[in-house]
């Protein structure tokens, strides 16, 4: 109710006593000023819905396949590696058969370390070099053996080394001489340190070589990746043990070891 209407009424009840008038005015006042604003409500969205929930479906997980399916990929498996075993090169067979004797023959000289009186570095630095090359006889060995290719048999007994296989096995870079095997089986002590790291720095060289002319060898160490680890494992670790056997000479002094 606004003001006017106020005076209005007021005007409409001038005849009546004034303890009348004074109420009736006194409740339309009231009336105005109690009644609350009136306020605009947004319309509700077009789009607006309530929210549905969908159920999803249990994830059935993997399947197994039956026993045909089983039997197809095993036998497309079987087939790749036959595809690999006779995927290789000549200069792969070489390689093996020659790096077979070649560590051969570091065993035979790191077994000369106990009975000659080695230092003990030494001596550990023959069973590292035992322990690896020893391993990677083994594989090559079953490389070789897999392939249905000749296959070098190492025999290392009273200070000897025999080998029965492929007659280059003996011959490769590096290797000893006969004279040079028994001048080292001779020395003793600080002699035989000093020898030994002399004889294995060439031998480690020997086998480097080996691994670049492998790698210079036109299709070779390309169908097998076994064959290209194996070489670059044999290559990084054994320029890393010239490495150490260079120091390790460096320190002896003229008339005896540092270690």
């Amino acid at each position: 109710m606004n003001r006017r209407h106020i005076a209005n009424r007021a005007f409409e009840c001038r005849w009546l006593k004034p303890s009348v008038l004074v109420a009736i005015l006194a409740g339309a006042l009231q009336g105005c000023a109690g009644a609350p604003a009136a306020s605009p409500v947004p319309p509700a969205p077009a789009d607006s819905q309530a929210p549905t929930t969908t159920a999803t479906e249990p994830d059935p997980g993997p399947t197994r396949p039956d026993a045909a399916k089983i039997a197809e990929l095993e036998a497309i498996y079987r087939q790749r590696a036959e595809e690999v075993r006779g995927n290789y090169h000549e200069g792969d067979v070489h390689f093996m058969t020659g790096m077979i004797g070649h560590h051969a023959q570091a065993l035979l000289m790191c077994g000369f370390a106990p009975e000659n009186d080695a230092s003990a570095n030494m001596q550990t630095l023959c069973e590292r070099i035992i322990s690896s090359q020893r391993d990677e006889i083994n594989l090559m060995q079953s490389w070789l053996r897999e392939r249905g290719l000749e296959v070098p048999e190492v025999h290392i007994a009273d200070g000897e080394l025999m080998i029965h296989g492929p007659e280059h096995a003996m011959h490769m870079p590096g290797m000893l001489s006969p004279e040079q095997v028994e001048e080292l089986r001779q020395a003793r002590g600080q002699d035989f340190d000093r020898l030994f790291l002399l004889y294995m720095i060439q031998h480690h060289q020997g086998a480097v070589t080996m691994v670049d002319e492998l790698f210079a060898t036109d299709g070779a160490a390309q169908g097998d990746d076994l064959i290209f680890r194996l070489a670059s494992d044999i290559q990084a670790d054994q320029t890393s043990e010239i490495n150490r056997m260079e120091l390790m000479l460096e320190a002896m002094t003229p008339g005896g070891s540092s270690g």
